[in-house]
């Protein structure tokens, strides 16, 4: 059986895009992060579903959720979600 993991990093960016939307509109952060678990389980039945990153870093694959991009990389047991950023972001930078 696959599984989704997060990486501390991921779970951090997660808790800071859950502060955003607990203080402007909580409906839609819980939209997100419903969407956000759909994806996820989407990713562990097809897990090459996302765009490759890997000239960023070796391996890492994307796939966008609305303005964030959830970045992961694939794993023997189903796939590691690394970071989960703003789409504007200096991506480089963030590796």
């Amino acid at each position: 059986m696959s599984n989704c993991f997060l990486s501390r990093q991921a779970s951090q960016d997660l808790d800071t895009i859950a502060d955003y939307y607990l203080t402007r509109n909580i409906e839609a952060g819980e939209n997100l992060f419903q969407e956000f678990t759909r994806k996820c389980e989407n990713l562990v039945r097809f897990p090459s579903l996302g765009r490759s990153y890997g000239h960023i870093r070796p391996g890492m694959r994307g796939i966008p959720l609305d303005s964030y991009i959830i970045f992961y990389q694939i794993v023997n047991d189903g796939v590691e979600v690394l970071r989960v950023v703003g789409g504007r972001q200096d991506l480089e930078e963030l590796f």
